[in-house]
């Protein structure tokens, strides 16, 4: 099996924008407030064109298996990034994908001089919960920024070193 970790490209958006999908309505998380509904889904290699933000896909023997990236959301702290837009397809998952794509944008994230980053996620997605508190992340009380994906229930942060 071939692993590739790469920045998105502008033929990958339709079959990511698939995927992040799928994922969220095999978790029965297909609600308003997330990913699901947003516009940006359809053309994210036009988002991550913004200062300071990458998206990385990985590729599983040269098939578009998922991706991740980091995104300066408005209303955070100006040391703060967000990680967003984690999905992986259901073949792709178990293979240590999610940790390979999380610790790359935790890499980007600190060469870009950020000392913190951020995460909104919902319970239904509690595999994806455990990875990151495995990777040092901290629930929070409240969301902070304005990512406006209200029906994201669980906030976390990570203080880089």
């Amino acid at each position: 099996m071939e692993i590739e970790i790469r920045k998105i490209q502008e033929r990958d958006n339709e079959k990511l924008a698939g995927i992040i999908r799928k994922t969220l309505k095999e978790f029965k998380a297909d609600k308003p407030g997330t990913v699901y509904y947003d516009e940006s889904t359809d053309r994210l290699s036009e988002l991550f064109q913004a200062d300071k933000s990458v998206y990385y896909v990985a590729l599983l023997d040269g098939e578009l298996a998922g991706g991740a990236g980091i995104f300066p959301t408005e209303g955070l702290p100006a040391n703060t990034v967000e990680l967003v837009k984690m999905y992986l397809k259901p073949e792709a998952r178990g293979l240590g994908l999610g940790k390979t794509l999380i610790l790359k944008c935790i890499e980007t994230a600190l060469e870009n001089g950020y000392s913190r980053i951020y995460l909104e996620t919902m319970a239904e997605l509690g595999k994806a919960v455990q990875t990151y508190v495995h990777l040092g992340f901290e629930q929070l009380a409240e969301p902070m920024g304005s990512s406006g994906h209200h029906s994201c229930e669980i906030w976390m942060l990570k203080e880089l070193d």
